[in-house]
């Protein structure tokens, strides 16, 4: 009997020993396991933060979850970007590199072939809040600055844009700084994937003096659905400088430009419903362009002009364009046409040549199709071919003063065609071939290998 109470006993005693250790072990338990959820829940949290860090960067500096582009009041499609970031900096940019064969009527003068860094162009925009932002374009061109390559002019760093918007409404918002002139196709969307060819229209080149742009101060918005507008106060001109090639040199570029002479120009587009993709526009400048400078001329080669001051004169330039796009098909057309008043005047108040004078009228026009063939032959959407063919009637001769003979070499008829072949809708290749007939001399034609890219 002693030895079963003892066993007896010895099982209580193990009995209590668990039940006092099972509790104990329990709980630490518990507080290991409350510990690393504790632990989970603290990785979680930071995980979650540097996930929105990452996200908050990826914003700041506009990384495009879509391949494409798109425009926005009034800027080229990379150029846009800073308006689809929601604070911060926004970079983009686009480049174009060519190479020019002439090739026929090279007794016109010594036209050399030529490979060109045409332009290496960055974009710098920063979102203030959602109704401040700033957008700016710093261009590089001929890859280099010196003042002389192969006997041309060198190349340059130049800032073609730089402005501040002010969102008010959509009917109604401010801009100013340096402001590209809101006029044809391509002096605000000049971004090589997004034109045909190689070179630029040549009446956006010599009619339209693109890159134009100006200091200045106005308004944009967009009125219902369909139609948009900008209008400017600008500095105009610098009229001493112009030629029969045109008013491309008497672009100030905003390099400490004569403010005396002001210039106002409108631009409106419609979008029309009767027919979808199919946009319509014009737009139209006027100011002065002597500066009222006063200055003395001497030495002109023209005795008659010798102490003369510069007359006033004043500068009309309108267009008028129509875009439509559907599916495949991509189709432009524009014309425009320049006044001088005074011409005589201020041709002999600067001893113009009377075989090469500014004209009273300058006239350009061309029509554009491009149909994409890519789809027909692949499967692959990403990409595209799309032939294109151009005709284009420069004349910055069109109309001369009394008294003056046009320069005929100054009108030509240009027939460009070619292809611009899209690897990724945002880079481009590019092949032309473009005739240019004078109406009095030679010109030489141009075969052209051209790649561009903008992001």
């Amino acid at each position: 009997m002693p030895l079963r109470l003892s066993s007896t006993l010895r099982f209580a005693c193990l009995l209590t020993s668990l039940a006092i250790v099972s509790p104990t072990a329990a709980a630490a338990n518990d507080a290991d396991q409350i510990a690393r959820d504790d632990r989970i829940q603290q990785l979680e949290k930071q995980v979650q933060i540097l996930a929105d860090e990452l996200s908050r960067v990826r914003t700041q500096v506009a990384v495009p979850d879509e391949p494409e582009l798109a425009t926005a009041y009034g800027f080229g499609p990379a150029a846009s970007k800073i308006y689809g970031v929601e604070r911060g900096l926004s970079i983009g940019g686009y480049g174009e590199y060519n190479y020019t064969n002439f090739v026929g009527d090279e007794d016109s003068g010594p036209d050399l072939d030529r490979a060109d860094a045409l332009r290496t162009v960055l974009y710098f925009g920063y979102k203030f809040s959602e109704s401040i932002v700033f957008n700016s374009e710093i261009e590089f061109e001929h890859g280099s600055t010196s003042n002389v390559a192969n006997g041309n002019g060198g190349g340059s760093a130049s800032v073609e844009l730089a402005s501040l918007d002010f969102f008010y409404k959509p009917e109604l918002n401010f801009r100013a700084g340096l402001l590209l002139a809101p006029m044809g196709f391509v002096n605000e969307v000049h971004e090589p994937p997004f034109f045909y060819g190689v070179q630029r229209p040549e009446v956006e080149q010599r009619i339209i003096p693109s890159t134009w742009r100006n200091l200045g101060a106005g308004v944009f918005g967009q009125i219902g659905e369909n139609f948009e507008y900008r209008a400017y106060l600008m500095t105009g001109f610098n009229g001493s400088r112009f030629s029969d090639a045109g008013f491309r040199s008497g672009r100030q570029k905003g390099n400490r430009a004569l403010a005396e002479d002001l210039a106002i120009v409108v631009r409106g587009d419609y979008r029309c419903e009767c027919l979808p993709g199919l946009e319509v526009g014009g737009s139209i400048y006027h100011g002065d362009v002597d500066q009222d400078t006063g200055k003395t001329l001497i030495n002109t080669g023209n005795p008659t002009a010798d102490g003369m001051s510069i007359t006033d004169a004043r500068l009309t330039m309108a267009e008028g364009h129509l875009q439509y796009r559907n599916g495949p098909l991509s189709t432009r057309v524009l014309a425009a046409w320049t006044n001088l008043d005074e011409a005589a005047d201020f041709n002999a108040s600067l001893g113009r040549s009377s075989t090469a004078p500014i004209a009273d009228n300058m006239f350009g026009a061309y029509a554009e199709v491009a149909y994409d063939i890519w789809p027909h032959f692949f499967s692959n959407e990403d990409r595209a071919l799309e032939p294109f063919v151009r005709v284009e009637y420069v004349d910055t001769q069109y109309k001369v003063p009394a008294g003056y003979t046009a320069n005929r070499n100054r009108a030509y008829w240009v027939h460009t065609g070619g292809f611009n072949y899209y690897p990724h809708p945002n880079v481009v290749l590019k092949l032309e071939y473009r005739n240019l007939n004078a109406r009095g001399g030679t010109r030489p034609d141009e075969l052209a290998l051209g790649v561009g890219f903008a992001f």
